[in-house]
Protein backbone atom coordinates (compact mmCIF):
# COMPACT_ATOMS: atom_id res chain seq x y z
CA UNK A 1 0.00 0.00 0.00
CA UNK A 2 0.67 3.47 -0.57
CA UNK A 3 1.31 5.62 1.91
CA UNK A 4 1.46 9.32 1.71
CA UNK A 5 2.35 12.47 4.19
CA UNK A 6 1.52 15.83 3.40
CA UNK A 7 3.81 19.07 5.41
CA UNK A 8 3.56 22.61 4.67
CA UNK A 9 0.55 23.94 6.26
CA UNK A 10 0.08 26.67 8.45
CA UNK A 11 -1.54 29.97 8.92
CA UNK A 12 -0.89 33.03 7.24
CA UNK A 13 -3.20 36.68 6.34
CA UNK A 14 -5.20 36.63 3.40
CA UNK A 15 -2.55 37.53 0.44
CA UNK A 16 0.51 35.51 1.71
CA UNK A 17 1.21 32.32 0.07
CA UNK A 18 2.16 28.37 1.38
CA UNK A 19 3.99 25.44 -0.43
CA UNK A 20 2.50 22.20 0.63
CA UNK A 21 4.50 19.31 0.15
CA UNK A 22 3.65 15.58 -0.05
CA UNK A 23 5.82 12.44 -0.66
CA UNK A 24 5.51 8.69 -0.20
CA UNK A 25 6.26 7.54 3.27
CA UNK A 26 5.88 4.21 2.05
CA UNK A 27 6.02 2.88 -1.93
CA UNK A 28 6.26 4.66 -4.93
CA UNK A 29 4.01 7.85 -6.42
CA UNK A 30 6.46 7.91 -9.84
CA UNK A 31 4.16 7.52 -12.42
CA UNK A 32 0.93 7.77 -10.53
CA UNK A 33 -1.98 9.86 -11.22
CA UNK A 34 -2.20 12.68 -7.89
CA UNK A 35 -3.99 15.45 -6.86
CA UNK A 36 -4.50 17.66 -3.85
CA UNK A 37 -8.02 17.47 -2.28
CA UNK A 38 -9.50 20.17 0.60
CA UNK A 39 -12.51 19.98 3.27
CA UNK A 40 -13.70 22.61 5.32
CA UNK A 41 -15.83 21.72 7.96
CA UNK A 42 -19.26 20.95 7.36
CA UNK A 43 -18.27 21.04 3.81
CA UNK A 44 -18.11 18.59 0.91
CA UNK A 45 -14.21 17.51 -0.20
CA UNK A 46 -13.70 19.29 -3.02
CA UNK A 47 -10.26 19.18 -5.62
CA UNK A 48 -7.92 21.74 -6.18
CA UNK A 49 -5.54 20.60 -8.92
CA UNK A 50 -4.06 17.68 -9.89
CA UNK A 51 -1.31 16.31 -12.32
CA UNK A 52 -0.81 13.15 -14.82
CA UNK A 53 0.60 11.63 -17.79
CA UNK A 54 3.05 14.11 -19.56
CA UNK A 55 2.61 16.48 -16.96
CA UNK A 56 -0.50 17.24 -17.67
CA UNK A 57 -2.14 19.69 -14.97
CA UNK A 58 -5.91 20.73 -14.21
CA UNK A 59 -6.93 23.41 -11.80
CA UNK A 60 -10.07 24.30 -10.00
CA UNK A 61 -11.21 27.32 -11.67
CA UNK A 62 -11.46 28.56 -7.87
CA UNK A 63 -7.61 28.56 -7.68
CA UNK A 64 -6.57 28.89 -10.90
CA UNK A 65 -4.12 32.03 -11.61
CA UNK A 66 -2.88 31.21 -7.56
CA UNK A 67 -2.07 28.06 -7.39
CA UNK A 68 0.51 25.19 -8.86
CA UNK A 69 0.74 21.86 -8.63
CA UNK A 70 3.90 20.36 -9.86
CA UNK A 71 5.81 17.19 -9.36
CA UNK A 72 9.42 17.09 -8.44
CA UNK A 73 10.73 13.70 -10.52
CA UNK A 74 13.81 13.83 -8.85
CA UNK A 75 12.86 13.40 -5.19
CA UNK A 76 9.33 11.87 -6.04
CA UNK A 77 7.72 14.74 -3.93
CA UNK A 78 4.19 16.55 -5.34
CA UNK A 79 3.96 20.11 -4.84
CA UNK A 80 0.94 22.57 -4.14
CA UNK A 81 2.70 26.11 -4.73
CA UNK A 82 -0.33 28.20 -2.73
CA UNK A 83 -0.18 32.03 -3.89
CA UNK A 84 -2.61 34.86 -3.18
CA UNK A 85 -4.41 33.16 -0.03
CA UNK A 86 -7.84 33.99 0.18
CA UNK A 87 -9.92 33.17 3.59
CA UNK A 88 -11.92 30.79 1.54
CA UNK A 89 -8.92 28.61 1.07
CA UNK A 90 -9.05 27.59 4.87
CA UNK A 91 -9.53 23.91 4.43
CA UNK A 92 -7.48 20.48 5.26
CA UNK A 93 -5.49 19.96 2.56
CA UNK A 94 -5.10 16.03 1.12
CA UNK A 95 -2.94 14.79 -1.38
CA UNK A 96 -4.18 11.57 -3.34
CA UNK A 97 -2.43 9.07 -5.35
CA UNK A 98 -3.94 6.61 -7.79
CA UNK A 99 -2.70 3.61 -9.08
CA UNK A 100 -3.01 4.74 -12.97
CA UNK A 101 -1.42 7.31 -15.36
CA UNK A 102 -3.33 9.23 -17.46
CA UNK A 103 -4.20 12.88 -17.79
CA UNK A 104 -4.96 14.96 -14.73
CA UNK A 105 -8.37 14.57 -13.60
CA UNK A 106 -9.95 16.08 -10.00
CA UNK A 107 -12.23 13.30 -9.34
CA UNK A 108 -11.69 12.54 -5.87
CA UNK A 109 -13.09 9.09 -6.62
CA UNK A 110 -10.25 7.85 -8.95
CA UNK A 111 -7.63 8.16 -6.37
CA UNK A 112 -7.09 5.38 -3.93
CA UNK A 113 -4.37 6.55 -1.30
CA UNK A 114 -4.82 9.38 0.46
CA UNK A 115 -2.60 11.34 3.27
CA UNK A 116 -3.81 12.49 6.49
CA UNK A 117 -3.58 15.68 5.39
CA UNK A 118 -2.86 19.27 6.32
CA UNK A 119 -4.34 21.99 7.93
CA UNK A 120 -3.99 25.75 6.28
CA UNK A 121 -5.90 28.39 7.53
CA UNK A 122 -6.39 31.88 5.97
CA UNK A 123 -7.34 35.01 7.95
CA UNK A 124 -8.58 38.04 6.59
Amino acid sequence: QVQLVESGGGSVQAGGSLRLSCAASRGTINRKNMGWFRQAPGKEREGVAAIGKYGTTVHADSVKGRFTISFDNAENILYLQMNSLEPEDTATYSCAAADRWVGAYLNQYGYSFWGQGTQVTVSS
